[in-house]
């Protein structure tokens, strides 16, 4: 071969190359292509950094519980009939001592009537007869001067001193008259009174049963009515709340804890456990239960409340401060957590807890403070190995004290 054949054969050799390295590359830009276009999408989730705060042991009820008051009650006035006048309605606020209502009672007021006049026939009976029996003993006393003086027989003393003590006897017994006819009055103004409603303590009139002309019968033994007026003292409230059996043995009255109210998201009242009811409720198809009550730390905080108000509680057990905590909603079963590498790739670790609520989970190794934990663990493809791309970050801020 000479050297131009030579020369051609090494240009189609390299030409070839050259096509060759093109026909690589493109492949390649077209695998890559097709591999970005085709390769799996991040998971979006949702994490919070793990870091140092209060973490507490906390019981809570296991149903709704609900806002009493320390007072209310069911009135009905003690006898029955007509209601002649009604002086509230739902909503008023009374003060102790308050006529509410009376039924008629005109028999009543007339009878206390006749016996108030009985009294001051008695009064003035007795001025009468005392005065007489008054003279009767004067004269019984000028007659013993005179038998002195030998100016009337001991036989004359003797008649004035018996008709004086007669006298005196009269006025007694009148007097006797006097203490029954004062009787009398109290009790026919005690019959009166049983037609009239008052407000054993200052509260707000929750429910009022019953109109004007309507008659109102009292309850047979054993076999309850409506009441006339319930009447709410709105100035002390507590909620009553059932904890599970389990649970309330750990709990002592005196004992600090959290009530939230589903009118007031987000907000949290301080509380104190003052009631641990001393037995178990059976409920059928639940879990056996302890009704236990917590009262308001500030009762001024709940002044503005409603009796009846769906509240949930928290009584704090025991805790820790100062310690490694992370949102309770990023543990799975076993302890374990999902945390974010810093390739964004998720990585399963298993850790080892100590106290934890619902809120918040103490964690004593495995994690360290800064560490990124998932919380949105429900999402699709949030498993280990995943690639992450991080939607929020929700830091784990301590609860107000």
């Amino acid at each position: 071969m000479n050297a131009a054949d030579s020369r051609n054969e090494s240009g189609r050799t390299r030409r070839l190359l050259t096509r060759f390295g093109i026909l690589v590359v493109v492949a390649a830009g077209v695998s890559a292509a097709v591999w970005y276009a085709t390769r799996p999408k991040p998971v979006t989730v949702v994490v919070a950094e793990a870091d140092t705060g209060r973490v507490e042991n906390t019981v809570a009820n296991t149903r709704a519980g609900s806002v009493a008051a320390c007072r209310r009650a069911k009135l009905a006035p003690p006898a029955g009939g007509r209601i002649e006048k009604l002086y509230v309605r739902e909503g008023d606020r009374v003060r102790a001592g308050q006529v509410l209502l009376t039924l008629w009672n005109d028999d009543l007021a007339a009878r206390e009537r006749v016996t108030r006049e009985q009294l001051q026939t008695a009064k003035a009976r007795v001025r009468e007869v005392c005065e007489l029996a008054a003279a009767a003993a004067r004269d019984a006393g000028r007659s013993r001067e005179l038998r002195a003086r030998n100016f009337i027989s001991q036989e004359a003393v003797e008649r004035v001193t018996a008709d004086a003590a007669a006298k005196q006897a009269s006025c007694d017994s009148t007097g006797a008259q006097v203490a029954e006819a004062e009787a009398r009055i109290q009790a026919a103004r005690a019959d009166t009174d049983r037609t009239v409603l008052r407000a054993p303590f200052a509260g707000i009139v929750a429910e009022v049963n019953g109109e004007l002309g309507e008659y109102l019968t009292p309850s047979p033994p054993g076999i309850p009515t409506l009441p006339a007026v319930d009447l709410i003292d709105d100035s002390c409230l507590y909620v009553s709340a059932p904890i599970d059996e389990v649970d309330a043995a750990q709990l002592k009255v005196g004992m600090t804890g959290r009530i939230t109210l589903d009118a007031y998201r987000g907000k949290h009242f301080s509380g104190r456990l003052r009631r641990i009811a001393p037995y178990v409720l059976a409920v059928e198809k639940q879990a056996r239960t302890v009704e236990v009550e917590v009262e308001f730390g500030t009762p001024g905080e709940a002044r503005h409340l409603l009796v009846g108000y769906s509240a949930d509680i928290e009584v704090v057990i025991t805790s820790r401060d100062g310690v490694v905590r992370i949102p309770t909603t990023a543990l799975m079963p076993g302890n374990r957590v999902l945390a974010l590498g810093a390739n964004n790739t998720l990585e399963e670790r298993r850790i080892e807890t100590g106290l934890a609520n619902w809120e918040f989970t103490e964690v004593k190794a495995g994690l360290a403070r800064g560490d990124r934990v998932v919380t949105s663990l429900e999402r699709e493809g949030v498993k280990a190995g995943a690639r992450a791309a991080v939607e929020s970050k929700t830091a784990a801020k301590p609860r107000p004290e």
